[in-house]
Formats: C-alpha cells, sequence, structure tokens
C-alpha cells in the first residue's frame, strides 16, 4: 500500500508493508490532522486506535514509518529527537514499524508544528 503525506511547504509518498496497523490505517483514509513536531520527528493525531504490535520499536532508522499506539499518532522520524543517543531517531516509546518513506525524507523538516497534514490512499 502506498499513500500520500502532504502539508502546505511539500509532500512524500511511503510504502506500507502489509500490517494489522497498516490495514487499520488504510481503512481510515483519507484523514486530516495538524503535525506537531518534536526534535527531528513530525507526528500528528490519525483518530485510529490500535493495540501495540510485538514488533514494536523505539529506535528506528530516518525515514520509517510508524505508529505511536500511546497517541494514535503516525510518527514520521527523519533524524534524532529529544531523547535520541547520538544520531539516532529514539521514538517517545515503542511504536508499530508501518514502512518507509519514498524518497528525501529530509523534507520532513519543512513540516511546521501546527500545519495542516492530510494523508491519503496512493492509487495506481
Amino acid at each position: 500500500m502506498q499513500i500520500l503525506i502532504s502539508w502546505p511547504a511539500g509532500h512524500l509518498t511511503a510504502t506500507l508493508d502489509d500490517t494489522p496497523t497498516a490495514r487499520s490505517l488504510g481503512k481510515a483514509l483519507p484523514l486530516a490532522s495538524t503535525a506537531r513536531t518534536w526534535g527531528e520527528e513530525v507526528y500528528f493525531d490519525t483518530g485510529v486506535r490500535v493495540p501495540r504490535e510485538t514488533t514494536a520499536r523505539q529506535v528506528v532508522e530516518a525515514g520509517t514509518v510508524a505508529f505511536w499506539t500511546d497517541g494514535d499518532a503516525l510518527a514520521l522520524p527523519y533524524g534524532p529527537t529529544p531523547i535520541s543517543r547520538g544520531d539516532e531517531c529514539r521514538l517517545a516509546s515503542p511504536c508499530n514499524v508501518l514502512g518507509r518513506l519514498d524518497g528525501d525524507h529530509r523534507l520532513l523538516a519543512t513540516v511546521r508544528d501546527g500545519d495542516p497534514v492530510r494523508v491519503e490512499l496512493v492509487t495506481g
């Protein structure tokens, strides 16, 4: 499944793996939300409630599409967060890993706290 994430200054697509959380998110699309930033991470509420998967991870690679079950939010890290050690991407708590951003994840640096965000399915 591929999704499009857009905000006023840009957009990125992401390719999601076939996971229970990705399927739940897909059913909720399209969705509109408000971006929040935390260090070099963008996250936003989805209105989707899912349990934490057994494969949930707290430290992920930049460009990972993660689902923060504690906040019902998509988490998109592109660099260190306030709790990172060194250059790692450390999320607030273990998150379900959904897939990867396509293209340059550093584009997320153009997202401002409070920006409107839209997520929709890419149909081919």
